[in-house]
């Protein structure tokens, strides 16, 4: 998809009532510890960032190239965490609407519109319009999962330097095989999510 396709769902939303689209987008609602991570964006109408697509598609290192490009060059952005300790209370999708929540409130009320990644939305405090697979089709989302992604990651790597024995360096807190023999031979730390254990932990 070239760059100018990617801005094919905002400027069907664009209107009188609509002038400024911010994308929302989350990373780290499938692993067994840390935190989940959102971010907000709001880019320029019709911005080009050469190479921007969803974060999953990217390599580390691209990543790492376009996020300094995506803070530089948005009108605003906002990055937002849920903790552990609160996807284990309210659930990881509340929690993960939550991060959403938090990194929304950083925009400071600039977006009138607000593109969310995926097929399930809350009230946000603004209009809103999911979008399945955005983060591959909307500029504006895409960015917001390359600033979620690696927030993340970079979080994830200084829990590996507290808790070296997991391996969150590599996994970020995925269930790989690597990370459940470090579960069976240590059992979890405090920054895994106790209600995602329950089934390796055979609890009801």
């Amino acid at each position: 998809m070239s760059q100018m396709d990617m801005w094919e769902i905002e400027d069907r939303c664009y209107g009188s009532d609509i002038q400024v689209i911010c994308g929302v987008d989350e990373a780290g609602r499938g692993p067994l510890a840390g935190p989940v991570c959102a971010a907000a964006v709001i880019l320029p109408k019709h911005l080009e960032i050469p190479g921007l697509t969803d974060s999953k598609k990217l390599s580390d290192k691209k990543r790492r190239e376009l996020f300094p490009l995506i803070q530089e060059q948005a009108v605003a952005y906002g990055i937002g965490f849920a903790s552990e300790q609160e996807i284990d209370e309210i659930n990881i999708l509340q929690a993960t609407f939550l991060a959403m929540k938090r990194a929304l409130a950083q925009l400071n009320g600039q977006a009138d519109f607000a593109l969310i990644d995926g097929n399930r939305e809350t009230d946000f405090g603004l209009p809103v319009k999911t979008v399945v697979k955005g983060d591959s089709l909307s500029a504006n989302i895409a960015a917001a999962s390359v600033l979620a992604k690696v927030s993340r990651d970079d979080v994830m790597l200084e829990k590996a330097k507290q808790y070296p024995a997991y391996g969150f360096d590599v996994h970020k807190g995925y269930g790989t095989r690597a990370h459940y023999a470090a579960l069976e031979a240590y059992g979890p730390c405090p920054i895994h999510r106790t209600t995602f254990l329950k089934k390796f932990y055979g609890q009801q």
